[in-house]
This record gives C-alpha cells, sequence and structure tokens, in this order.
C-alpha cells in the first residue's frame, strides 16, 4: 500500500498552512517556508535532518509542499483569495478582478497534484530531472520563450521587472474591456505564463 500525504502530514496542516501564510503578506520562498514548516510541525518530513540535501528526498520533499499548495490554492479559490505559487514566491492575496483573475489552465498544478509522481519518482529519474533543469534554465522549449520575448518586445537581457510593466502595459492596451481582442488577451497572458516559467516568479 503505498503512501499517501495524510500518512505523511498531521490532519490540520492544510488549516495552519493556510495561517502560517498569512503572517507573510509579501509572500515567502519555498526555502523559507520549509524552515517554517519544520519549525510549526517537528514530527513531519519538513523537519527531517539533511532531507534538503539528498536529491531524491529533496524532491520528495519539495513535491509534497507544492502538492499542498496546489489542494490550498483550489481551496482558497472560492474564497476570493488566489495563491501564487512559485519557488522564488509563495503568496497569499486577493483574486484579481476581470480577466486577470480568470484560472488558466496550469500543467503545473496537473502535475502537483497528481501523488502518483511522487510515488513514481526514483532517485534515477530526479537525477534525470537535474540534469535537464542544468541544461536549460526551464523545460521552456527556446522556441516558446522567444516568442513570448518577441510578443513583449523584449530582448535579452531582460530583467523581471522589464517583463513585468510590459505585461501591465500590454494587458492594458489590449484587455477586451477597453475595446481589445479576447484572442490578444489570451496570447499576452499566454506569453506572460512562458516568462515566469523561463525566469522565475516576475
Amino acid at each position: 500500500m503505498q503512501l499517501q500525504p495524510e500518512d505523511l502530514l498531521p490532519a490540520d496542516f492544510s488549516a495552519r498552512l493556510l495561517n502560517l501564510l498569512r503572517t507573510v503578506p509579501q509572500g515567502i520562498d519555498e526555502y523559507g517556508l520549509i524552515k517554517q514548516l519544520a519549525v510549526e510541525f517537528p514530527a513531519s518530513p519538513f523537519a527531517v535532518p539533511g532531507a534538503l540535501r539528498e536529491p531524491l528526498s529533496l524532491f520528495q520533499l519539495h513535491f509534497l509542499l507544492f502538492h499542498e499548495l496546489y489542494k490550498l490554492a483550489d481551496e482558497v479559490a472560492g474564497q476570493g483569495q488566489q495563491l501564487d505559487i512559485h519557488a522564488l514566491t509563495i503568496r497569499l492575496g486577493p483574486r484579481l478582478p476581470g480577466y486577470a483573475g480568470l484560472q488558466r489552465e496550469d500543467p503545473m498544478r496537473s502535475y502537483y497534484l497528481d501523488w502518483g509522481q511522487w510515488v513514481e519518482t526514483n532517485a534515477d529519474d530526479v537525477e534525470r530531472l537535474l540534469g535537464d533543469f542544468f541544461q536549460g534554465r526551464s523545460s521552456i522549449p527556446p522556441a516558446e520563450h522567444a516568442r513570448a520575448l518577441r510578443l513583449f518586445g523584449l530582448q535579452e537581457p531582460v530583467t523581471a521587472g522589464q517583463i513585468k510593466r510590459r505585461y501591465r502595459q500590454m494587458l492594458s492596451q489590449h484587455h477586451p474591456d477597453r475595446g481589445g481582442s479576447t484572442a490578444d488577451a489570451q496570447a499576452i497572458n499566454d506569453a506572460f505564463l512562458i516568462l515566469q516559467r523561463y525566469y522565475g516568479k516576475v
């Protein structure tokens, strides 16, 4: 019988995780959150000594956390809140109004909510994942990354601030509520998602 998240975490984990995120409205990075969870849950996998040093246990810890975060994101979405999830910034805040607040199909959400990934991923798989990561900045195909930069009118080197400013400008210009087209607004949002995944949370 395979382990399930409820076998690894206390029954009130989700509620306490939500309360913890409310104490950091500015957001927190994954490492900082894991450190806080180790204090909050001393009998959990987050508090196991050396868990962040061994690749497989690090992957399993990361996956467990993101699995719980994506479940929590679905829960708070029905309460008018939004949970932004990225290794560099995990932030709970109000749901964005209008088109920008619509939930998009997110392959990362599907991946992390599939507990079979945690169960079936072994040490060799993790080594391959790390190799793929260090060969490129992310799993985003170069053509997709280049297309997103072209759409935003940006060129390397580019900063997170430039991407965010350009996204807001373009969405403001092409938003359907301001006479723009839904297709253009969707293309802008898709490009922004690609750039977020490539450069980290912007």
